[in-house]
């Protein structure tokens, strides 16, 4: 290698961490025995099961995806990594199998340092090794630590459970085992009998040797094609990672990190003992959203539920920092929203007593859709049975009057904010008897004004949150019967949904804000999300489906709509960036106490972020491009 060559190298390195801790001649030293390799755009670098990586890589200059196989045999974007950033170092410590996938996402450079020398410079050098060992675990490390110091209602006086209860204490005592010849059909029986996610595998002498868990009957059996007649041990998962029953709790948690397993054997004096798993680690802090509905259920009053409701977003907060996909957190964060309001909703009727007619409470928009972030606003409305008597339909309306002013109040006192346009129940317009509501929707589809297209876009996502949910049955089939056929109505739904285009510009640059509060800034929910969801709802609505997630309907519409095979996997990966983008906004807002909003800087954001976001743009741009194509402008301007 070349002197010039070499002082390149070394002016590269100096400038990436932890390289830079290195002096002048051991960067020198280190040059000249790395190699430099090329990948092509697409060029899939370390495979997920194959063989360990053989090489710390660094890229010079490029960008590669980090994925997994989900549950469903899909990829699922962890992180993309760009000039700078290494990979394949986990496989290479541990000699185990490729945990990830890692794609070049464009032509890629990369240098290369053999495994023997990553090695003895960690022997040599143990700051590096610290320093590589932190940045893999930090997430993690990062928020146990930040539940230990910082004082939250959530966490209360559980903040060093982690750190005082001994593994033993924690343990599940009861471990189920089988022997390693018994069949993979034997060990599916008994998990299911037992109810119980894995097995412990032992051998003629009844030691443990491995464990089964329902993850490898997903995919190591079912997946593969295996037969169910295998014994275990063909499919097991050795070796066992143990713990002594008086260590604490965080020494569990830090091998579950460092091995990334989800179970390990407890053993006290030499014998098995019981078994752990991150399940009961989660519970101990309290941070798992089984608890937090559990506390949620024990209260009686509205005063007992506003702690709560701020315990939501410490909740969302871990979630985000442990690596949860953004539909994920969305689906949490509605799930513990729902039971909040749900319980408003019980209390309401503890202080009115019973209602005079049977009622279901709806929400809508990103409730409806079940994607709702942070806090959003109240988007909610009550359908309740027709009522023949004149005076008995007088006491349903001073009834609902009276209760629905309450819980508006109860949900904002839980964080709730009010509708800005009053698209809430406790508005009369937005509370009435299913025919009325048949009557609504009706017009809004016969007669198409910009009026009514704005609230078909809105109310058209609605799910029951509580009460009788046949009354939203009915109302929903309805709306499928009624929306059939009606061409002119999604021809100007579609003119509505194409005149808000995602904020990408003629050259591919991002269109932001010129002047005000967010100047130099674009909106991710109006401009960037928006744009997608109002045009799989348009599609959705048009094939008759009925789920009111994006991604559900994203989903069903791949079944129907040729559009949707080609392009849904590019929507629904533009769905979860965008998304997750969000989130991640929104809680560094919450973390600098501002208020929460929609908007980012471009400017701030990585080169990898930019080049995501432009090209989620771009498929939203796309599909609508197909839009107008497929409803013609004179129809769609219209």
């Amino acid at each position: 290698m070349s002197t010039t060559i070499i002082n390149e190298v070394v002016g590269f390195l100096k400038k990436i961490p932890p390289f830079h801790l290195l002096e002048e001649s051991e960067l020198a030293a280190l040059a000249i025995n790395m190699t430099m390799d090329f990948y092509a755009k697409d060029t899939a670098i370390l495979r997920e099961d194959g063989t360990p990586s053989e090489y710390l890589r660094i890229i010079k200059r490029g960008a590669v995806r980090v994925s997994l196989k989900s549950e469903a045999g899909e990829d699922t974007v962890i992180e993309y990594r760009g000039d700078g950033d290494t990979f394949g170092l986990v496989s290479l410590l541990s000699g185990d199998r490729q945990r990830t996938t890692v794609t070049a996402v464009d032509d890629t450079v990369c240098y290369l340092i053999d495994k023997k020398r990553v090695m003895g410079f960690f022997d040599s050098k143990p700051e590096v090794m610290e320093y590589f060992l932190k940045s893999h675990f930090s997430k993690y490390i990062n928020t146990t630590y930040k539940e230990m110091h910082n004082k939250s209602l959530y966490y209360g006086s559980s903040d060093h459970l982690l750190f005082t209860t001994q593994i033993g204490e924690l343990a599940t005592k009861r471990v189920v085992t089988i022997k390693e010849d018994a069949s993979i059909q034997e060990a599916a029986q008994k998990m299911a009998t037992n109810k119980i996610s894995s097995l412990i595998v032992t051998d003629k002498s009844n030691l443990p040797i491995g464990i089964i868990t329902d993850r490898d009957l997903r995919e190591r059996v079912v997946a593969k094609g295996r037969d169910f007649q295998e014994p275990v041990k063909n499919i097991m998962s050795p070796p066992l990672i143990r713990v002594d029953a008086r260590d604490y709790c965080f020494d569990a948690l830090l091998k579950m990190v460092k091995h990334n397993v989800h179970h390990i054997l407890v053993i006290k004096d030499g014998e098995l003992k019981g078994i752990l798993t991150n399940h009961d680690l989660m519970m101990l802090q309290g941070s798992s959203p089984f608890s937090f509905v559990k506390d949620i259920e024990n209260q009686r009053t509205i005063e007992g539920l506003i702690p709560m409701s701020k315990k939501v977003n410490r909740v969302i907060g871990l979630l985000l920092k442990e690596g949860a996909m953004a539909s994920n957190i969305t689906k949490i964060l509605t799930e513990l929203n729902d039971r909040l309001a749900k319980k408003v909703l019980e209390i309401a009727e503890m202080k009115f007593g019973k209602p005079p007619v049977a009622y279901c409470w709806i929400v809508y928009g990103s409730e409806g859709r079940k994607e709702q972030t942070f806090k959003t606003d109240q988007d909610n409305a009550i359908i309740y049975a027709d009522i023949d008597a004149p005076e008995k339909m007088e006491e349903a309306k001073r009834y609902f009057a009276g209760f629905t002013e309450f819980v508006k109040e109860s949900l904002v006192k839980c964080g709730f904010p009010l509708c800005p346009a009053n698209y809430m129940a406790s508005n009369p317009e937005w509370r009435q008897p299913l025919s009325v509501w048949k009557k609504y929707f009706s017009k809004w589809i016969s007669s198409p004004t910009p009026d009514s297209i704005l609230k078909s876009l809105i109310f058209f996502d609605f799910r029951p949150l509580y009460g009788d949910a046949g009354l939203t049955e009915n109302l929903r089939a309805y709306l499928v019967k009624t929306l059939k056929g009606q061409n002119l109505f999604f021809a100007k739904m579609a003119g509505v949904v194409v005149k808000n285009r995602p904020p990408l510009g003629f050259l591919k640059t991002f269109i932001v804000e010129k002047t005000g509060e967010h100047k130099d800034k674009l909106d991710l929910k109006i401009n960037g999300i928006g744009p997608l969801v109002d045009s799989v709802r348009l599609f959705a609505l048009e094939a008759g489906i009925s789920e009111t997630s994006t991604l559900e309907r994203i989903k069903a519409l791949k079944e129907k709509n040729a559009l949707f095979r080609e392009m849904g996997g590019e929507l629904e990966h533009s769905f979860e960036f965008i998304t997750l983008l969000r989130i991640h906004n929104q809680l560094e807002q919450i973390e600098r106490g501002q208020a929460l909003d929609n908007f980012i800087k471009p400017g701030k954001l990585s080169s990898l972020e930019k080049k995501s976001l432009k090209e989620s743009f771009q498929v939203i741009s796309k599909m609508q491009g197909i839009m107008i194509d497929q409803y013609g402008p004179g129809m769609v301007g219209g």
